[in-house]
């Protein structure tokens, strides 16, 4: 009688344990990548100025099942109430995260301008209808580069001012278009909302004014290394996570081959990034997909599985190594002779040539695993420990 109730025992226990084999066999099958990353990592698409829900549907129908996340870069979606919410809610459905750019305060419906609803009120239902799928809001489009280039939208354009006078209010101008959102929200129903852009400039500075996330812009035959050492150095120190978009090949809007979105990808990845977004303009004649081709979403595929089932072939290059560079230095980064703020040149500053110099020989030494961080004495000190080498500007770098 005993063996017949341990016979039983055991059957019950083989039964168990194979429901629960076949169970799992089942969800990897149907969802092989979902739960299998070894870090938290975002690969997604940027859907920008398409002005039709039809558009942004086909993109989503395209890419759900090898991204993760989707971004609504459409100014005419998101100043659209009744389009903006059909965007989110067909995205979320798809079980995509998302991020949405947003350039005013308020928003529009059906009758035109609605100062009522204003953005914060958005965010703060959209943190409730979709939690964490809702990644946050995409706030003011290249400010460093606006301010290196005296775009349209240039910060600080007094040449009067010092260096850290113009540090100071780029920052402060800054902060103000950031913290408008988080200021007020920071409750268990409605947490600080993550604020993300993308630059080619000044990354430390957007990360000081209060960016959760700033996306490296990678583009045409430009350094990969520069950008990464900048903004992930930048991510390290203020204790934030950075990204990449890769934009297109030298000329707009031709995008990149499968081979170099790859490479892109496979870079930003093995750098640490938890962001990879391809960027993407819809509204061009003869492309079903806006800009990205057909060979771009196999890459995205590939890379997407990659990533999920073989992520040991990625060679990890953390930052490992700092370059700290002066407070309130300004510069491109984009050449020897790029400008300080958009409003000095370079020969203003004796030491710019050798910070230059120092880059490109601590580049060819280390390459991915250096990081450029500035001389604020509050930020870096606490996190200089983390390195294996440490190098300033003003000792001599052989």
């Amino acid at each position: 009688m005993v063996d017949l109730v341990l016979n039983q025992k055991y059957l019950i226990l083989v039964v168990a344990l194979l429901i629960i084999l076949i169970s799992v066999t089942l969800f990897l099958t149907f969802e092989p990548y979902k739960n299998v990353s070894t870090r938290p990592f975002y690969l997604g698409v940027e859907f920008a100025y398409g002005s039709q829900f039809s558009q942004l549907k086909a993109l989503v129908d395209q890419v759900k099942s090898y991204t993760n996340l989707f971004v609504i870069g459409s100014v005419t979606l998101t100043f659209n109430l009744t389009a903006l919410n059909e965007s989110c809610n067909y995205i979320y459905k798809a079980g995509l995260s998302f991020i949405v750019l947003f350039t005013s305060y308020y928003m529009y419906n059906s009758n035109g301008f609605s100062s009522s609803y204003t953005i914060f009120n958005w965010t703060r239902s959209a943190q409730q209808m979709y939690g964490g799928k809702f990644l946050g809001i995409y706030r003011f489009d290249e400010p460093g580069g606006n301010q290196l280039d005296r775009g349209k939208s240039q910060i600080i354009n007094d040449t009067s001012l010092s260096y850290a006078q113009v540090a100071q209010g780029y920052v402060g101008n800054l902060s103000s278009i950031v913290n408008y959102y988080s200021h007020f929200q920071n409750t268990v129903a409605s947490p600080v909302v993550k604020i993300f852009t993308s630059d080619y400039g000044l990354y430390w500075f957007d990360y000081q004014a209060g960016y959760s996330t700033v996306f490296a812009e990678f583009l045409g035959n430009e350094s990969r290394q520069i950008p990464i050492a900048l903004d992930r150095g930048a991510a390290q120190s203020f204790n934030e996570p950075w990204g990449a978009i890769i934009t297109w090949n030298n000329e707009f809007p031709n995008p990149e081959s499968k081979e170099q979105l790859l490479s892109d990808l496979s870079t930003a990845y093995s750098a640490g990034a938890t962001y990879d977004v391809v960027f993407t303009f819809p509204n061009i004649t003869g492309y079903s997909y806006g800009t990205l081709s057909q060979e771009d979403f196999e890459a995205l595929q590939e890379f997407w599985t990659d990533i999920h089932t073989n992520p040991t072939q990625f060679a990890a290059t953390p930052g490992e190594v700092a370059y700290v560079v002066p407070a309130d230095f300004g510069f491109g980064f984009r050449s020897a002779t790029d400008t300080i703020w958009g409003l000095f040149p370079a020969s203003n500053y004796s030491f710019t040539a050798k910070i230059w110099s120092d880059t490109q020989l601590l580049l060819a030494n280390y390459g991915g695993t250096l990081n450029i961080i500035f001389d604020d004495q509050t930020m870096i000190q606490p996190s200089l420990n983390e390195y294996t080498h440490v190098f300033y500007y003003n000792q001599t770098i052989t």
